[in-house]
């Protein structure tokens, strides 16, 4: 799973933030208050933004001198790298849990729900390190947790490689290999942002190309290698695949404007009154809902097309069409919510992906018709990773942003046991096979995006607002 880092939720996001907001033009609803000489004003408007004096001044701040590139471009290259190994990984064990699934561990009872749980706790462990990697980084500086984040990435590879236990796999692949992807990803990606003004939008966006690059590259890796030498050397091969990855990251980090050093608090990065305000309880209980159907079809798509006859390959190539349809569908997301407001297109990719999922999935029974709905849904699947962190800014304003996005993050964890609960339940009714996490993936989308619905009428009840 690809998840903004909450290192990036700093003084320097809300700069970004405060310039989207600062455009009253594109934001319907919301009137911004702005400082002039005297200091701060505001009209009164219930949804008024109140840029506070403890804020970064833009005319000030460190990075409106950045070079918008230069050196800015290696690091650029090292995310890119990290995006690979993080979240190419993590979304491709669906080939893993398949083979397992076929072979070695095909007499297991429950097997599949319990191979589930190695790619829950990938998610959870990836979404849930980033304080410590804040709190590290600010005691050791970033290249230390970069060293100590590919040590954990490769050797939690390298001994899934020997697993001949479902546990075996928990706690390589999912404690080690999440620890160690959630350590670089954070670390790395608090340090893009710093080389880049103008062109920013555009280097997140080429970096954030790379989870998909990784989905597409290593389905056919795992395939190919589980084939001719067994999951231990598929293992081994990605290990060391990933270690190259990370060296060029680590090669190429470096702090611009390096942080303060000492120790942080957990109570200086997440303020609990974020939860005051209905409208963001709204969009986190959307937000959950919807995620706990995303990872299913990435999971369960080559075991479905296993059920049908179809090859190995066949189910690699789905799992990568999605996930190279995904990174286009992400930056198309993007560039449509600058136009008609980023509230508007998620709830519309929402609801595309969950009808694709009843409306495709529910009666796909070749391979074409399985192709189709990997295009449909994998182009319409991942607008929340593009737009969570302009619509939680547009929710809260920029003076709870940082607070809130991590918060966010947090109840992202909740979402990933989705695809635990859909193999339970799936175990325990009889109907077709896989047709419980066709339902369980598509229900989960509709949902989420009718609640998102709710809390747009709530900001704004005219329905063609631009929000």
């Amino acid at each position: 799973m690809s998840i903004i880092p909450q290192n990036e939720i700093n003084e320097h996001t809300i700069t970004s933030v405060r310039t989207v907001f600062n455009d009253t033009k594109s934001l319907d609803g919301i009137s911004v208050a702005t400082k002039n000489g005297d200091g701060v004003t505001d009209n009164g408007d219930k949804h008024s933004v109140i840029l506070e004096q403890g804020l970064p001044d833009p005319e000030k701040h460190p990075f409106d001198d950045s070079p918008d590139g230069g050196y800015g471009w290696l690091i650029v290259l090292g995310a890119f790298m990290v995006q690979i190994t993080s979240f190419g990984v993590a979304t491709s064990w669906g080939v893993m849990q398949d083979y397992y699934d076929q072979n070695t561990f095909k007499d297991l009872p429950n097997g599949l729900l319990q191979l589930s749980f190695v790619g829950t706790l990938c998610s959870v462990f990836t979404n849930c390190m980033g304080p410590i990697a804040q709190i590290l980084a600010s005691i050791f500086g970033v290249r230390v947790v970069m060293i100590t984040g590919v040590l954990f990435v490769v050797v939690g590879l390298e001994m899934a490689g020997f697993a001949s236990q479902i546990w075996h796999l928990y706690l390589t692949q999912g404690i080690l290999f999440g620890t160690g992807a959630s350590l670089i990803y954070v670390t790395i990606m608090g340090i893009a942002p710093q080389y880049f003004t103008r062109r920013r939008g555009v280097a997140l966006g080429m970096i954030s190309s790379g989870s998909g690059i990784g989905g597409i590259v290593i389905p056919f890796i795992m395939t190919a290698v589980n084939t001719k030498l067994g999951p231990g050397w598929t293992y081994r091969v990605l290990g060391f695949f990933c270690l190259f990855c990370g060296i060029i990251a680590i090669t190429f980090v470096k702090e611009r404007v390096p942080g303060p050093k000492g120790t942080k608090k957990l109570s200086d990065i997440i303020k609990l009154d974020v939860l005051k305000d209905l409208n963001y309880i709204l969009w986190c209980l959307g937000s959950v809902l919807m995620l706990m159907g995303y990872f299913i079809p990435f999971y369960y798509l080559p075991s479905y097309a296993t059920h049908l006859g179809l090859t190995a390959t066949n189910g690699s190539a789905l799992v990568a069409v999605g996930s190279a349809l995904n990174s286009v569908g992400r930056i198309i997301a993007g560039i449509l919510a600058d136009r008609i407001g980023p509230i508007n297109v998620n709830i519309i990719f929402i609801t595309m992906g969950g009808l694709s999922t009843l409306l495709i999935w529910r009666f796909a029974y070749t391979y074409g018709s399985l192709m189709a709905y990997s295009v449909v849904f994998g182009f319409f699947c991942g607008s929340y990773f593009a737009l969570l962190s302009p619509i939680t800014a547009y929710i809260l304003g920029p003076e709870k942003f940082r607070s809130g996005l991590s918060l966010l993050l947090i109840f992202n964890v909740i979402s990933v046991f989705g695809p635990n609960i859909s193999s339970a339940i799936e175990e325990s009714v009889d109907a077709e096979p896989l047709f419980t996490y066709k339902m369980f993936s598509g229900v989960c989308y509709i949902l989420g995006g009718v609640i998102l619905f709710g809390m747009k009428m709530r900001i704004n009840r005219n329905i063609f607002a631009k929000l």
